[in-house]
């Protein structure tokens, strides 16, 4: 099989691990970032606005795959579908919830609403044109019969290294902390941030770290900074940056009000934290309840005090839970078992 790989380039380092797992199981691959080879309206760049298509066409003659994989519906993908090759497209996050929430938000503005009317039209094309989707968990794989019932689809979980996590000293917290590591790019995942309130007034001795960013960290950063055991530490690189941070913090929390596989869960646990999380989406297929760390549901700072206080008073526990959950992520997420699960659901395409 010859596999070409269109990705996002937040995306490279993931689909790099995925593409060397591919060849050693006897795939041939080709990874490229989408936008060098597909581009056009309603790109950020205008120059792309009018660009030809002969980079990707070229880039399909020279290579000649059996397969086309996007993770993201954009122009790559729109040209992949008009080709005679089958088109599979991995979806990461709930697609319609995105558009609906971003519509309302975001692009909202007269000429915003041009843009994202215009993506939406290209991702509606995309779905449309593919030979099968892979959802990144169950619930989301729900998701997509509910919009294409009679489309091929399967779980494609995404896959991890545990090679990459390993402590590594260099940032030094304040003891007990909580860190989480959470994008606020999508209001309805950020707005939960908001739960850490009650919990910030209740456990004064304990420091919350977040990071990252995003347009709607000042929905939520204004607030939370209010409190003294609270920093926010914006975006860190990865994966050096992320790893000394996750070696350090005592408990690792993810607050969203949608996810679908986040990634940052699976890395937490890599790194032996015990872990609390939102009952939300695909979150509880990424961890085992009173096992790896515990569930809570949406704003419940009630729980999340209980389940903190649980793991602060009882250092085994804490431990046990953080073995616990490095193993359960090394038995079902590597890229091994990914990969060849990939191998196995996309065959029937190119036999």
């Amino acid at each position: 099989m010859k596999l070409l790989i269109g990705g996002s380039s937040s995306k490279m380092f993931h689909l790099k691990e995925f593409s060397e797992m591919l060849e050693i199981n006897n795939v041939e691959t080709k990874l490229v970032l989408d936008v060098d080879y597909a581009d056009g309206f309603p790109s950020r760049k205008m120059s792309k606005w009018f660009s030809k298509d002969t980079k990707f066409k070229d880039l399909i003659e020279e290579f000649r795959p059996d397969l086309i994989l996007v993770d993201r519906q954009r122009h790559f993908a729109l040209e992949a579908s008009k080709m005679d090759i089958p088109l599979v497209i991995h979806l990461r996050g709930n697609y319609w919830k995105e558009m609906e929430m971003a519509k309302k938000t975001l692009y909202s503005s007269p000429p915003k609403k041009i843009a994202i009317n215009k993506w939406d039209e290209i991702g509606e094309k995309c779905f449309q044109a593919a030979d099968k989707i892979l959802p990144i968990c169950k619930h989301l794989e729900d998701v997509v019969k509910e919009h294409y019932p009679q489309k091929s689809s399967s779980v494609m979980y995404q896959g991890i290294s545990s090679d990459n996590w390993y402590e590594s000293e260099g940032m030094k917290l304040k003891h007990p902390c909580v860190g989480l590591v959470q994008g606020a790019v999508i209001l309805e995942k950020t707005e939960q941030l908001l739960t850490l309130t009650k919990v910030l007034e209740k456990m004064p001795e304990t420091t919350f770290y977040w990071v990252g960013d995003g347009p709607y960290k000042e929905n939520v950063l204004p607030i939370l900074e209010k409190y003294d055991n609270f920093e926010w530490l914006g975006a860190l690189e990865y994966p050096n940056k992320i790893r000394e941070f996750l070696t350090e913090i005592d408990v690792y929390a993810l607050l969203s009000g949608i996810d679908m596989a986040p990634l940052t869960l699976l890395e937490a646990q890599l790194m032996k934290k015990p872990v609390i999380a939102t009952n939300v989406g695909g979150i509880p297929e990424l961890m085992k309840d009173k096992e790896n760390g515990f569930l809570i549901e949406k704003g419940d700072s009630e729980k999340l005090i209980e389940y903190l206080q649980i793991i602060f008073n009882d250092y085994e526990k804490a431990k046990t839970m953080g073995n616990s959950g490095r193993k359960f992520v090394e038995d079902n997420f590597s890229w091994e078992i990914i990969a060849k699960k990939f191998i196995n659901d996309v065959k029937d395409l190119v036999n």
